[in-house]
């Protein structure tokens, strides 16, 4: 490992630590040339997944693009940013324990389109309207008579 101070390679550990998410380890490390200390993060290196668009274009899935969504539709509902984290982890976990490298964007839809109809009814709603695709007020009317009817 370079030191980030003087550029040398000889460092020594000072303490590793298992990250607080259990996802990384922490170590902290010495550099034996300089002496200045510095802290660095072992990850696991994952496959991407890559999802299956509509229209047939895939990308790599992004956790952010899925947030961007979540909160849009949770936007001025008191729903913690701890909880739609703690889903977007699930979701993510969900899908590399498939073992599947590539997934319909659908199924990714429909799952978060699961969690917020449980946390929710107006961020379901707001969500299913742009992932729906409504046209008028006859589909945003139909998936009411739905949530309705399934109380």
């Amino acid at each position: 490992m370079k030191c980030p101070f003087c550029g040398e390679l000889d460092n020594r550990v000072i303490d590793s630590r298992v990250s607080k998410d259990g996802m990384a380890i922490r170590r902290r490390r010495e550099c034996l040339v300089c002496t200045r200390r510095f802290t660095t993060y072992e990850h696991i290196e994952e496959i991407p997944i890559m999802i299956i668009k509509k229209d047939g274009r895939r990308e790599e899935f992004s956790r952010d693009k899925v947030r961007v969504g979540i909160l849009k539709a949770c936007e001025k509902l008191d729903i913690s940013m701890n909880l739609i984290e703690a889903f977007i982890d699930d979701l993510e976990r969900d899908l590399r324990e498939t073992g599947e490298k590539e997934i319909p964007s659908h199924q990714i839809g429909e799952k978060v389109m699961a969690k917020l109809h449980e946390l929710n009814d107006i961020a379901y709603v707001r969500f299913a309207s742009v992932y729906r695709e409504f046209k008028d007020v006859n589909d945003f009317l139909s998936e009411l008579k739905s949530l309705l009817s399934n109380k």
